[in-house]
């Protein structure tokens, strides 16, 4: 069991089991079952890993129950579960755990498995997605999350501001990638992600890295990410060119930057997460580029790496203050190039803060000797 110092009171994890519960009531709900995952990790503090052995939250209007192995149950009763008055109950190897879960309409987290989740099933639980409630509590950070977030920001961008001294002709994209690794090692508890897609793995948006060698003139998509001590997310998308790109890429550069500023000045409290994407892709469409578009704007980042809110056609969630998310467009040119800029952005009571400070250029790696520059509006 993994557990830590919280940077978060007691009170906050309690508050957060009352709102759970509010949910559940207003939403004539039976009951919540938040399994070891990210959402548990948020309403107690906890990482238990239990392995096959089945362990959940259960929230109702009038109970806080954490069913676990009898063989973790202290650890839980001397977590944060304990001091905010959590019902820790253990049960040993050869008993029925599931009987402590209601049946009914129960709002069952994500990380739930099958092999559980089909045992209540046949018990008469009905499973209600657990993300579409719990939404409403873990969208809108807290103040000391968004400080979380300023360092992750912080820690990727510094590792970010190094790649030009490690991307070169002659390199794999494998050997980039370790370097990369270090470097976020450094302020980062672990290695969430590392893309390094050079020339036509670049129009691969979740290419990984390999040995394909960097060549001059390739144009390198370089996006990275790493989790906290604290268990916060970072994630960035800077595009760099090896030499000096042709006409076209630098024309299409600049209307990538252009849709990413006008997905920036768009995202505010009061509009909606499809109205950003929209802005994003009417700049690209007008220039003639939309087929190159492929995936969608952004993606709320947190304790997960993507969580809600989705900023998405489609999504008329109203956005509001102190929501997270990336605006990230890309464009895609199958089997050539690809681009990508993405930034973590917080939203305040009359716009947002950027908490990714590196440039938006698309910057020159220079091929032998000099320094990095930058071009773009």
């Amino acid at each position: 069991m993994s557990e830590r110092s919280s940077i978060f009171p007691p009170e906050t994890f309690r508050s957060r089991l009352d709102r759970v519960a509010d949910l559940v009531e207003s939403r004539g709900l039976d009951g919540a079952l938040i399994t070891p995952g990210p959402d548990l990790e948020y309403l107690l503090d906890s990482r238990i890993a239990t392995h096959e052995r089945f362990a959940g939250l259960v929230v109702t209007p009038g109970r806080r129950v954490m069913v676990v192995p009898a063989v973790d149950a202290a650890d839980m009763r001397s977590s944060v579960a304990g001091a905010i008055g959590v019902d820790v109950v253990g049960w040993s190897d050869g008993e029925d755990p599931y009987a402590l879960v209601p049946a009914g309409d129960v709002a069952v987290s994500a990380s739930t498995t099958a092999d559980h989740l089909t045992v209540l099933m046949d018990r008469g639980l009905r499973p209600v997605n657990a993300t579409t409630v719990l939404r409403d509590v873990f969208m809108r950070k807290e103040e000391a999350e968004i400080g979380e977030l300023r360092r992750a920001a912080h820690a990727i961008d510094e590792v970010h501001r190094q790649v030009p001294a490690i991307l070169r002709a002659g390199v794999t994209e494998n050997e980039v990638a370790a370097e990369l690794e270090a470097l976020i090692l450094a302020e980062h508890r672990s290695v969430d992600f590392i893309i390094v897609g050079s020339g036509p793995h670049g129009a691969d948006p979740h290419h990984d890295h390999s040995d394909r060698v960097i060549r001059e003139g390739d144009v390198v998509v370089v996006d990275i990410g790493g989790t906290l001590d604290t268990g916060y997310h970072s994630d960035c998308t800077r595009t760099y060119v090896v030499g000096e790109p042709d006409d076209r890429q630098r024309e299409m550069y600049a209307v990538l930057q252009a849709a990413q500023q006008r997905g920036l000045d768009v995202a505010r409290p009061g509009v909606t997460a499809q109205e950003v994407d929209r802005a994003v892709r009417q700049v690209i469409d007008e220039a003639g580029y939309g087929e190159y578009v492929i995936h969608r704007t952004g993606h709320g980042i947190g304790l997960s790496g993507h969580e809600e809110p989705f900023i998405i056609e489609g999504n008329d969630l109203v956005l509001e203050e102190s929501m997270a998310f990336s605006v990230e467009p890309g464009l895609y040119v199958p089997g050539s190039w690809g681009a990508r800029i993405e930034d973590i952005i917080v939203l305040t009571a009359d716009g947002h803060e950027q908490l990714n400070v590196t440039t938006h250029d698309l910057v020159h790696v220079p091929t032998e000797g000099g320094a990095a520059t930058g071009t773009g509006r």
